[in-house]
């Protein structure tokens, strides 16, 4: 512990190079040296952390697995790094609830769930390793959030450490906490959240968001619950955080179609959702290209826009039955090829081709770097062909790969661009393609952040895509529940002059981190080992 740690602290408080690089990135393309690491042996720990932090005016960074893309889990300040509180309890079976600590990871949190008959439903492709902290605070979804909805849906309750270091539980259905800082928070926003009942700070038409603070949802609601999910860490910690589960599918069946067109995938995706599929996801043919490449060909050569969706039954033959109708579906808007998958291995083998590029993208060109910093937009579903064909026609004026999946059930796109990092003008073009893509979003009505959170990323581009009045609920919230901004600063409300793009981590001409540093973000990288304490890796790469 450094002697500079808080008084009254007694985890561990690192300010050493190696420590603060070992924190300096996480998922996304961004790298920012945070002043310090702290890790909370439990609340009472972090409640002096917060308090120190209010004195001190030190901005903390709340911080779970590091696996998010949009720059929230780093920046200037003192990590505090949640991931070691991963205490799942017991199932309550009459209530169908969990309670788990934030850094409980999804995957394991599911299992449990699993051995009681039961599921935890939002399930993002980082699910082995992401923290259900983590998810809470960026309202995550998944490629079954079609069916069973995003974060908020599913959290019942959270225990929370708020800005002033009081702390609450906030429960649905139940009086919110009478804490100061809540009780000042919802006094002070009154005026804001009846001028949302009138007018909500919403982009109509899209169905998955986590831009923004969900202002407009609370408005609605009187849930605090539903504000404080997808708040990305900026009103409050996440203490422990209750759950809601359901029973386990007793079947599943998949079905796989391919189209001539962009446009034809979108009404067989709509017309999927309307039938009770539980997932539809999108592989465009920019993502086909490269599976391909790798000896993926599922599909014929020429298909613009794959689909591959799920349903479920009480039993496999209603499960079948739902996935012959799917296939109808599918035929009736024009697909080329369908593929039936009617029992688990042939399911397996199916969803295998969803994720087959990553590891196919990590083998090309050392020069060409997978950069994730336009790959959360949602839009209304009738503008997701013009988003897609949007998308690559900026990516081929700027000279730029790309791949683009997601879920089409949703309209909800992710996309990889590949960048020459050896080429003199690659920040330059990054620039470009990241403004390009904002105005094309902004133009469909649609959101930058579909279940990704801001993060640092997008956060000043945000006036870009939400009303002044907005933006100006927005600062509001921040005000009300984090008056010294100390919790997460710079994401949600932007400080003043930041900028989208700073540092990127495959910046070849950046000063390299220490080496023992180095080691243990590329074991992350290269063995996706995001559940690993960072400071277990630093110590094994001596």
């Amino acid at each position: 512990m450094s002697s500079s740690a808080p008084h009254g602290f007694r985890g561990v408080f690192r300010e050493d190079d190696d420590a603060r690089a070992a924190y300096a990135e996480a998922a996304g393309i961004a790298r920012a040296w945070p002043r310090a690491v702290a890790v909370p042996i439990d609340v009472d720990d972090l409640t002096a952390l917060v308090h120190w932090a209010h004195d001190t005016r030190t901005p903390l960074i709340p911080r779970g697995s590091g696996s998010s893309m949009p720059g929230g889990a780093i920046g200037d300040g003192v990590i505090v790094d949640l991931s070691r509180w991963r205490r799942i309890g017991d199932v309550n079976m009459r209530d169908r609830t969990i309670r788990v600590g934030p850094g409980a990871l999804r995957g394991e949190v599911a299992a449990v769930a699993r051995s009681h008959g039961l599921r935890f439903p939002v399930d993002p492709s980082s699910g082995a390793f992401c923290t259900i902290g983590g998810m809470a605070s960026t309202n995550a979804a998944g490629s079954h959030s079609m069916h069973f909805g995003a974060m908020r849906r599913w959290i019942r309750a959270i225990d929370c450490l708020f800005a002033d270091g009081s702390r609450g539980e906030v429960r649905r259905h139940e009086p919110p906490p009478r804490t100061p800082i809540v009780e000042h928070a919802l006094a002070a926003l009154s005026d804001v959240v009846a001028a949302e009942r009138t007018n909500p700070s919403r982009h109509d038409g899209v169905i998955k968001d986590s831009s923004g603070y969900a202002i407009a949802e609370y408005a609605r609601s009187g849930e605090l619950v539903d504000l404080l999910v997808g708040s990305e860490g900026t009103l409050a910690f996440f203490v422990e955080i209750e759950l809601d589960l359901v029973p386990l599918a007793n079947a599943t069946s998949s079905v796989l179609g391919a189209f001539a067109s962009i446009e034809q995938a979108v009404i067989a995706a709509t017309r999927a959702r309307s039938a009770g599929a539980v997932a539809c996801e999108l592989l465009d043919r920019t993502f086909l290209d490269v599976a391909a490449s790798g000896g993926q060909r599922a599909l014929p050569a020429d298909t613009e826009s794959a689909l591959l969706a799920e349903v479920e039954g009480s039993d496999a033959e209603s499960a079948a039955a739902s996935a012959h109708e799917i296939e109808r579906i599918f035929r009736a808007a024009g697909a080329t090829t369908v593929r039936l998958a009617l029992d688990r291995p042939t399911e397996t083998e199916l969803w295998e081709l969803r994720h087959a590029a990553s590891p196919i993208l990590a083998r090309l060109d050392p020069n060409l770097r997978s950069m994730q910093f336009i790959e959360d937009c949602a839009v209304p579903p009738e503008h997701l062909p013009a988003y897609v064909r949007g998308v690559r026609s900026i990516l081929a004026a700027n000279e730029t790969r790309g791949v683009i999946f997601g879920h089409a059930g949703d309209a909800h796109v992710h996309v990889n661009p590949l960048v020459d990092v050896s080429q003199p003008n690659w920040r330059e073009r990054v620039q470009r393609i990241f403004d390009q893509v904002v105005s094309l979003a902004s133009e469909l009505r649609g959101t930058l952040a579909g279940e990704h959170g801001d993060g640092r990323l997008r956060t000043p581009a945000a006036p870009r895509v939400w009303s002044d009045e907005a933006i100006r609920h927005f600062a509001a919230v921040k005000a009300a529940f984090d008056p010294e901004c100390i919790l997460n600063s710079g994401v949600k409300v932007a400080l003043p002059g930041q900028r989208s793009l700073g540092e990127i981590k495959y910046d070849p001409a950046l000063a390299p981190l220490p080496p023992r540093a180095r080691g243990a973000l590329e074991q992350v990288e290269r063995d996706r080992a995001y559940a690993r304490f960072r400071l277990d890796l630093l110590e094994s790469s001596r």
